[in-house]
């Protein structure tokens, strides 16, 4: 009996995958990771996000490998871990936290600069949500830091200074964080991301809502 050559399917389409990225335009690869982002966080049933979010982040490993000195494929396999952290929930989030975190260090140090500095704003997001310790490694301080320095690359932003305002809506900084939900709801519309912008806004919206019933 011969033996055939034939890898097995999961690993062929992984190496296609690997292949087609490492050949693929890096500005549509990661228009096509912020897109279908949007889509899981915005559009999709509460029910079916975990899930495709996995999918997502599976492919974004997959890109972020074929492009490992580049900084735009590691904060964008972050922000997905990150939210794919929140629709787990729990402490079996963690994990993803984590890598998360790693990714935004990995990229910060190849580019501080990347994507308008959001991997300062999506850090920063990191450690005024995750746990602090012994759990996790929530830090209210290196949040404060990361979110200023996240605001120092994009001051109009409507992602830098939404995640401001939660931060110090999380402080209890009422006045404050209605000023920098305010501007973020009035920042630039951001060409490409429509669907991300409208989700975001109806967030910046419920988060105003939410501060002035605690004022």
């Amino acid at each position: 009996m011969t033996m055939t050559t034939q890898l097995p399917t999961a690993f062929t389409v992984l190496l296609l995958a690997v292949a087609g990225a490492a050949k693929a335009d890096p500005a549509a690869d990661i228009s096509r990771l912020q897109t279908r982002w949007a889509e899981v966080k915005y559009q999709l049933p509460e029910a079916q996000r975990e899930k495709a979010l996995a999918q997502l982040a599976i492919e974004a490993t997959a890109l972020r490998e074929a492009h490992a000195q580049e900084a735009p494929y590691l904060v964008w396999e972050g922000i997905i871990r990150a939210t794919y952290a929140g629709a787990k929930g729990g402490l079996g989030a963690l994990g993803e936290a984590k890598k998360a975190r790693v990714l935004f260090e990995q990229s910060i140090q190849l580019d501080p600069a990347a994507l308008s500095g959001s991997a300062y704003t999506s850090l920063g997001s990191l450690y005024y949500q995750v746990p602090g310790w012994p759990i996790g490694f929530g830090d209210d301080d290196k949040a404060d830091e990361m979110l200023r320095k996240g605001l120092a690359f994009d001051p109009d932003g409507i992602d830098a200074n939404f995640f401001w305002g939660d931060y110090l809506l999380d402080q209890d900084r009422y006045d404050e964080a209605i000023a920098a939900f305010e501007k973020a709801r009035g920042a630039p519309p951001r060409p490409g991301r429509e669907s991300a912008d409208a989700g975001r806004r109806a967030e910046i919206d419920a988060k105003i809502a939410e501060t002035r019933s605690r004022m």
